[in-house]
């Protein structure tokens, strides 16, 4: 791959898609989009008070609505997308037809719940662990058609994950 390749991370939710995004961005010396925090700009509400007022098919929408625009800027090389961003079908044809590279960060469901109930960020389609696990397992399928699989080992940091996949995606160097 080129070094203007420009990828797309999906993953469950507390996989660390935004924290190996940064991570990412900063090695690759590009610009990088969290598309949680890119809604929440643009919205000015929360994830959460959007899902709690609006409800999750709205949000859905909201979030498409979002994507195409944060696709249409270009000016990112990463972006991050939501945990359920991926599991629509409108989601994936748009980043297909801007031909960005997929990168699935797989990892089992305790390290993302461990994460998800450690985080501030208020998840409220992870109520409780049956629901998140359910999630997981219903979400697995669609984040497997990823161009990429990176399966997150609970023995490397953010920083080395973001570091192989600059190394194997961007072919990039390290010493």
């Amino acid at each position: 791959m080129n070094n203007e390749t420009r990828i797309v991370l999906t993953g469950f939710m507390g996989v660390g898609k935004s924290t190996i995004a940064r991570f990412l961005a900063s090695l690759l010396k590009c610009g990088k989009i969290d598309l949680d925090t890119f809604i929440e700009q643009n919205e000015r509400k929360t994830i959460a008070e959007i899902i709690e007022t609006a409800g999750e098919s709205r949000f859905r929408q909201i979030e498409t609505e979002n994507l195409r625009r944060a696709l249409t800027g270009g000016e990112a090389r990463i972006l991050a997308l939501g945990g359920g961003a991926w599991t629509t079908e409108e989601n994936r044809r748009l980043i297909k037809e801007q031909n960005l590279t997929t990168v699935w960060l797989e990892s089992s469901f305790e390290h993302c719940w461990r994460n998800i109930r450690s985080s501030k960020r208020e998840r409220p389609l992870a109520g409780n662990k049956t629901r998140a696990r359910q999630l997981f397992d219903e979400r697995v399928k669609f984040y497997c058609l990823a161009d990429w699989h990176f399966i997150i080992k609970p023995d490397l940091t953010s920083f080395e994950i973001a570091k192989k996949i600059a190394e194997e995606v961007f072919s990039m160097k390290f010493d």
